[in-house]
């Protein structure tokens, strides 16, 4: 499961000045592993001056596509991705672990759906795969896309999308949200805020025609476009999200509160079971993450961002009680199944068990 496959870089295209989409060469030997659901992301791990980066991107393929293709925006002090862009060349490996990610729901050809989908800058990278995906795969379904940027200049995917909106006249409506670059109708000048969604559901699209809707983006435009389908009728189990980066959560503090809620000894008993082999480790309460503690112990689980965004170290805890800083990606039924993040846990109680093979 946590184990990574060597890819080739079959190509380097660039989409605008700081994004470039990167094409993989998957061996034959590995093409099972790395079949892919529409909206997931691959994780990769290289090293960068001597350093281990690990970095997780969405896929902006088509399942029906020949390649394999991610999407990588230069980030401002972006260690990976200011490689990526500048560095990466055809020939080079990375390693990446197989697709991962529920940013999807399940297709068939004998629907009559209309998905709407909310793009915000680099968002547009799974909403692409998700949107030809669909568009694919159910001939009788429409697809509305919204994508902001500031100016025409950053729009990625721009000729592509372009190029499926007339392949698929009638089914697949496009409209770019532009905040620098003044536009002929000013219903599509701005940001996409609670307001201009507002304004876009009473002028430009009926939610009550609405099947499912796709946001990804900056955590502040997902939080107001959600809010805003959410008020005008769509229900939150409609509502599929994809989140890249998120502030930082604070660092859990050892603090006299969480000693005294904690019952019975200070420290935790931990078994991890990975591949089929389990592994046991004493953790202190409250100090680290089972993730920080568990590669202290040399223990290699997956994971990728550290910030409870990406999901690469998701888990099921099997015996236990923890508590969880932060979730931007586990959804609701998850957790009552019993997935947690292994990268923001702290355990409660004296003993826990957790199997990354579930």
């Amino acid at each position: 499961m946590n184990r990574f496959y060597p890819l080739t870089v079959a190509a380097v295209r660039r989409e605008t000045r700081d994004a470039v989409a990167v094409t993989l060469d998957v061996p034959d030997e590995f093409k099972d592993k790395f079949r892919f659901v529409q909206g997931q992301y691959l994780t990769f791990r290289t090293r960068i001056d001597g350093e281990e980066v690990r970095r997780s991107y969405s896929i902006c393929a088509a399942v029906q596509d020949p390649a394999l293709r991610v999407g990588i925006k230069k980030v401002e002090g972006g260690l990976f991705s200011t490689w990526a862009n500048e560095q990466l060349q055809p020939g080079q490996i990375l390693e990446a672990m197989p697709p991962m990610g529920n940013f999807h729901v399940p297709l068939d050809p004998d629907n009559r759906k209309h998905y709407v989908a909310f793009a915000g800058g680099s968002g547009i990278t799974p909403i692409l795969g998700v949107l030809k995906t669909t568009l694919l795969s159910e001939p009788q379904s429409a697809f509305t896309l919204f994508y902001g940027n500031q100016a025409s200049s950053g729009i990625m995917f721009r000729e592509e999308l372009e190029d499926l909106k007339n392949q698929y006249l009638g089914r697949f409506t496009l409209i770019h949200i532009l905040d620098r670059e003044q536009q002929d109708i000013d219903l599509f000048n701005g940001m996409l805020t609670k307001d201009k969604c507002a304004q876009l559901f009473r002028h430009w699209l009926d939610i009550k025609t609405v099947d499912t809707a796709f946001i990804c983006g900056p955590q502040v435009m997902m939080i107001q476009v959600s809010e805003a389908l959410q008020e005008h009728g769509l229900d939150k189990r409609q509502i599929k999200f994809e989140l890249f980066t998120t502030g930082a959560a604070p660092k859990r503090a050892h603090r006299a509160q969480d000693a005294i809620r904690t019952k019975g000894r200070n420290n935790c008993e931990v078994t991890v079971i990975l591949d089929g082999r389990a592994r046991s480790f004493q953790l202190e309460k409250n100090t680290d993450t089972l993730l920080d503690a568990a590669l202290k112990e040399g223990i290699e689980l997956p994971y990728a961002c550290k910030g409870g965004v990406c999901s690469t170290c998701r888990t099921m805890l099997v015996e236990g009680e923890v508590d969880m800083n932060a979730n931007f990606a586990l959804e609701d039924y998850e957790i009552a199944r019993g997935h947690i993040l292994a990268c923001q846990s702290y355990p409660v109680t004296d003993k826990i068990v957790v199997d990354f093979d579930q």
